[in-house]
């Protein structure tokens, strides 16, 4: 029987971590604070601002909301990230994505500074998750993966792990993340011949293909970790995973539950990267 690693208790763990920091830096006059900037009114990132809100008012931190109208222009989205840029008093800045096609999209979000790219939106943000450097911050979700890891005890040294999707907001950069942490790290894709047998060799496994119920019952084993990123919506309109959980459920393994897993601790990583960010301009 699957044992479910849920994602509430390593989001306090966290908060616990996170409400220290506060702490120090209201001491010190500063209150860290995020800002999103929202283009139109898409319900699902209306629906994770609020979420992302509501973390941040309850461990202390302020949240700055930016919603801009659907028809705004490129350079005016452009103006509004540069005066955060300057903007001493605002830390961590979201923009919500994907933007409306339009839109120059690299150029917009290389526009932010990394200093204040809490969800690794730009070009150098990303370098610094492949090269290792102290540069912005890797993606929140990739982030989460790790901290439940962490925090369930799971050692990735000389582990095989295996990554089911290439995206470079989750699976790349997941799998730079499993080689900091000493795995031995394969990527399965669209392409890869019998994924199956791949997975199965896995010690760790994060799914993160975007695919309901890619991974069923043939793709695991037992005494297997798997981490399920997907958010999927199925036929009657619940959400649910990469994973199959009815058919995985009978394996002994260990296994994120969706909802309630790596989603519930992604918002976590986002305020502390907020804080972390507010905290290296007191370290300077």
């Amino acid at each position: 029987m699957a044992r479910l690693l849920t994602g509430k208790e390593v989001s306090a763990s966290i908060a616990e971590r996170v409400r220290a920091d506060v702490s120090f830096l209201m001491e010190k006059g500063i209150t860290p604070t995020l800002a999103t900037v929202r283009v139109g009114n898409d319900p699902g990132d209306a629906a994770y601002e609020r979420g992302a809100a509501k973390r941040c008012e309850a461990l202390g931190v302020c949240c700055r909301k930016i919603v801009l109208d659907e028809n705004v222009s490129q350079e005016e989205l452009i103006s509004v990230l540069e005066s955060l840029n300057k903007d001493q008093s605002v830390h961590g800045v979201l923009l919500f994505r994907p933007l409306p096609k339009r839109f120059d999209q690299a150029l917009i979000e290389n526009t932010l500074v990394p200093e204040k790219d809490i969800d690794c939106m730009t070009d150098l943000s990303m370098s610094g998750v492949y090269t290792g450097r102290d540069i912005g911050y890797p993606p929140c979700t990739a982030e989460a993966c790790m901290e439940i890891l962490d925090h369930y005890g799971i050692d990735c040294t000389g582990k095989k792990a295996v990554v089911i999707g290439r995206s470079l907001v989750i699976g790349k950069p997941a799998a730079m993340m499993l080689l900091k942490k000493n795995a031995t790290v394969t990527v399965c894709h669209t392409r890869t011949k019998d994924m199956a047998s791949v997975t199965r060799d896995a010690d760790i496994l994060i799914a993160a293909a975007g695919r309901a119920g890619i991974v069923d019952g043939s793709y695991v084993r037992e005494g297997q970790t798997v981490i399920d990123v997907g958010i999927n919506v199925d036929a009657e309109g619940k959400i649910c995973g990469d994973v199959d959980e009815e058919s995985v459920s009978p394996v002994d393994l260990a296994l994120t539950p969706v909802p309630g897993g790596v989603g519930t601790v992604t918002t976590a990583v986002l305020v502390k990267h907020v804080v972390e960010a507010a905290k290296k301009t007191v370290l300077l």
